[in-house]
């Protein structure tokens, strides 16, 4: 937003390119007709005080998606699943509880991923949440790489964008970028009561997906919810490898896994 400058240039005409002096309205000077005229004036006021009120509060408070961006969204690049939508999901489903004292994150993830499971697992103790969902977020938003950088900016192994951090943080130092990315996280979890799969879509589309409706949601955020959805299931399955993330990555996120092992020197 720039910064405030005094204007010089007269109120109605700053506001109304067709302004002309002579148009100037002026109250009745009948005393009746002006008492009538202020009262019009106040009610047109207070109604759109209401019509604002309703408009730009009430969402926020009920949860209400419909397009309003009432807190930036963790993550707002474009998903490295290309243009593959799967199909969309049935009824929202709350995960079981977090577990953090298996030891050990699923098999599924890439190597590039399983190189962070000691961080991972401090990280899940801390913010108490699964170690897999960490995994599965690490594994769409960095496939790893601590120096990822989206186009949009976002930063880190969790991409989280520029305006989540304080003046002086290392945006991609994995401990900072970790606390802000789970953070978010859990905090979409307060807002959705728990339900991991639709904290997955807020962590990419921020409040407008997590208290949205699926088919109001961007392709992207779609996708998103999806890939997740679909890897977090087949680690908690038990599997030795994720027919989902088998697809994610066809899909469009080797690239990214190579420039994660590059950088991690596991090539």
């Amino acid at each position: 937003m720039a910064p405030y400058t005094e204007i010089d240039t007269p109120i109605n005409e700053y506001f109304d390119p067709y302004y002309e002096p002579e148009d100037y309205y002026f109250w009745d000077e009948d005393p009746h007709k002006q008492v009538q005229q202020r009262m019009l004036f106040v009610l047109g006021a207070v109604s759109v005080l209401v019509i604002a009120f309703a408009l730009l509060v009430v969402p926020k408070w009920v949860g209400v998606g419909g397009g309003l961006e009432t807190v930036p969204a963790a993550n707002t690049t474009d998903s490295v699943a290309a243009e593959l939508v799967l199909d969309e999901p049935q009824e929202a489903n709350i995960a079981p509880a977090a577990n953090t004292a298996s030891g050990a994150i699923a098999q599924v993830f890439t190597p590039e991923v399983r190189y962070w499971e000691t961080q991972i697992l401090g990280w899940a103790e801390e913010y108490n949440l699964d170690p897999d969902i960490i995994a599965t977020i690490m594994q769409i938003e960095s496939c790893g790489n601590p120096n990822a950088v989206s186009v949009a900016g976002a930063q880190g192994l969790f991409q989280v964008m520029p305006f989540h951090f304080s003046g002086g943080e290392q945006m991609q130092d994995p401990d900072t970028n970790a606390r802000r990315g789970m953070n978010f996280y859990n905090e979409q979890l307060r807002y959705t009561g728990g339900d991991i799969y639709l904290s997955f879509a807020g962590y990419n589309g921020g409040y407008a997906a997590s208290g949205g409706n699926y088919a109001n949601w961007p392709n992207e955020t779609q996708r998103y919810h999806n890939w997740a959805k679909g890897i977090y299931d087949d680690a908690k399955a038990g599997l030795t490898s994720s027919p989902a993330l088998e697809e994610w990555l066809a899909a469009g996120g080797a690239p990214g896994c190579q420039i994660a092992a590059s950088r991690l020197g596991l090539n």
